[in-house]
């Protein structure tokens, strides 16, 4: 690690400052609680529509369902991967689940500019579905600065951090993982980033907190980290 914000200011959330990026020429995205901040509680909505699908389709108590789709996320990634051992649609579930109000995401131009300063093809790698992350995307003024999407569908429905998946992503879109970082909220995705010798930056309220040599960079706010990084062609 470079650096970090001053042990003197409590009340903000420390940022790694100044990393060193200089020898990437390809970034990928997680989507959900990386590109917007975890306060805005957007993605409980979807939990709490899974915690229902759930209910609504065993017949479990709602406390049951939840702990229940908690095992599944923790065992194989998300929920859904759990719940196609019974026999749903994952098309359906997916449509569902993600079919949630957007009124608590707002565009950040902080973010935007941070994101014009990156230079090489900008990426977006989730768990999520097509859909969701088109209409996220779209709520947060984000399509303009991506060059492609890697959701949930194009993985066959097999999520991260399944290493076949990163495979899938670098192969489609042409991706060295050794000039490639990678920004990730959840720890233990980024372990097979770093395996394939992805540069890897965990964002989000575990950042100072998360052990493991994986994690590389920690940020908990994407926006400062990717401003102050040191980048190719800036000058010297």
């Amino acid at each position: 690690m470079t650096g970090s914000a001053s042990s003197t200011a409590p009340e903000t959330a420390p940022t790694e400052i100044g990393a060193d990026l200089r020898h990437v020429r390809s970034w990928v995205f997680d989507l959900d609680n990386t590109l917007y901040p975890p306060e805005t509680q957007f993605l409980r909505q979807v939990e709490q529509r899974i915690n229902q699908y759930v209910v609504r389709t065993s017949g479990l108590e709602s406390a049951e369902a939840l702990s229940v789709q908690r095992g599944y996320l923790h065992d194989y990634g998300t929920s859904l991967a759990g719940l196609m051992m019974h026999d749903i649609d994952p098309h359906h579930f997916l449509a569902e689940v993600h079919d949630v109000p957007l009124d608590v995401l707002a565009p950040d131009p902080g973010l935007h500019a941070a994101l014009e300063r990156l230079q090489g093809p900008r990426l977006i790698f989730t768990n999520g579905s097509a859909g969701h992350a088109q209409r996220v995307m779209e709520k947060l003024e984000l399509t303009p600065f991506f060059d492609g999407v890697f959701a949930l569908e194009d993985a066959d429905l097999i999520p991260k951090p399944d290493p076949r998946t990163f495979h899938k992503m670098l192969a489609r879109f042409g991706v060295d993982p050794a000039t490639a970082c990678f920004f990730e909220d959840t720890p233990k995705n980024l372990e097979p980033a770093r395996n394939l010798g992805m540069t890897t930056v965990l964002v989000g309220t575990k950042a100072f907190t998360a052990e493991g040599d994986h994690i590389q960079h920690r940020a908990a706010s994407l926006g400062p980290f990717l401003t102050t990084a040191m980048l190719d062609g800036d000058p010297q």
